[in-house]
């Protein structure tokens, strides 16, 4: 069986467009393997009524489907989290509420998937349909992700991915808080393939995927997969400590020959104020490195569900059942 997760935050106005595209999936995935297709809706405390929607579209969908609630927002990682440790299938892949990334990428990926090609499949942007701002931050922001945190990532990034059952419980044992999940996926190795697509133009609302997320999530990238901060603050460190070293030996030279009767005061003044910003700069950087070192320490859940239903669709039952979970994430 091939499951679907699909992370839910205010798209309420793609549900019906969601419910005919997994349609459709569902028919040719069963048509060409031969296997039924299970799609985990996991809502992640969205103020929209979507949860409302899906509840009352998945009893009448054709295609088994699982919908599952956050008990607040704990964003789309930890929801990829969820629906990953509540599928069932044999292979797994991850698509985007918003269908800006076209929905058949799913085939493709279980194509390879069952073929024994890959291990882990991702989809990987050649072009997008977006804003002209938009398209300008993300390629900035994934240059630099590309640069400093992972060189393999993709230079368009990547946002859906599909895996076997191997990859998916081996993404479930990496129970890190303030992490890249893609970063993950890149870590584990094993045989990856890259399909293409081009990114369509949302068709509704506005994307939640803010500029500050953005910047949240760059950052828990860095202190995640990388050193570079600490490198940085040291090379500076050495360069500051070279450039004393040399101001020290002019103003001495030039003190023992007479040239100067008195230290400069605005000298002073700006190497003191210039080291105290750097020292300041360097405790935040090992402050978040070992914030988040903390954090991991804590093993709290990285989500937890409020209600859980499970839906065999119509062409069964078509009757969903109630389950309340305390958590599908709880560390193990």
């Amino acid at each position: 069986m091939l499951s679907v997760i699909v992370p839910v935050y205010r798209n309420a106005e793609f549900v019906p467009q969601l419910i005919a595209e997994f349609t459709d999936i569902s028919a040719t995935v069963a048509e060409r393997h031969r296997m039924p297709v299970e799609v985990v809706f996991v809502v992640d405390g969205s103020p929209d009524n979507s949860f409302d929607l899906l509840k009352a579209a998945l009893p009448q969908a054709p295609f088994r489907s699982q919908l599952l609630l956050h008990a607040r927002n704990f964003g789309s990682f930890a929801a990829i989290r969820t629906g990953l440790r509540a599928a069932k299938g044999d292979y797994f892949a991850v698509m985007a509420a918003d269908l800006q990334e076209p929905p058949d990428l799913v085939i493709t990926f279980l194509d390879r998937l069952v073929n024994d090609v890959s291990d882990i499949v991702v989809g990987v942007r050649e072009g997008r349909d977006d804003p002209g701002m938009t398209r300008l931050s993300a390629n900035l922001f994934w240059r630099f992700y590309r640069r400093f945190v992972l060189p393999e990532i993709p230079a368009g990034g990547v946002d859906v991915f599909g895996c076997n059952q191997r990859i998916r419980d081996e993404l479930l044992r990496l129970e890190e808080a303030n992490t890249s999940l893609v970063g993950l996926v890149y870590w584990l190795g094993f045989r990856r393939s890259e399909v293409p697509y081009r990114r369509r133009e949302r068709a509704h609302g506005k994307s939640s995927w803010t500029l500050a997320k953005k910047i949240n999530y760059l950052l828990d990238s860095v202190f995640a997969f990388t050193d570079l901060p600490i490198r940085i603050l040291t090379v500076i460190g050495l360069l500051g400590f070279l450039v004393a070293g040399c101001l020290a030996i002019f103003v001495i030279a030039m003190r023992l020959a007479g040239q100067i009767e008195a230290a400069g005061y605005a000298a002073t003044i700006v190497v003191i104020t210039f080291f105290g910003a750097l020292n300041t700069l360097g405790m935040g950087f090992i402050g978040s490195y070992a914030w988040r070192s903390y954090e991991n320490t804590k093993r709290r859940p990285l989500a937890l569900v409020r209600t859980a239903r499970s839906f065999e669709g119509s062409f069964d039952s078509g009757v969903g059942h109630d389950a309340d979970l305390v958590s599908t994430e709880r560390r193990q």
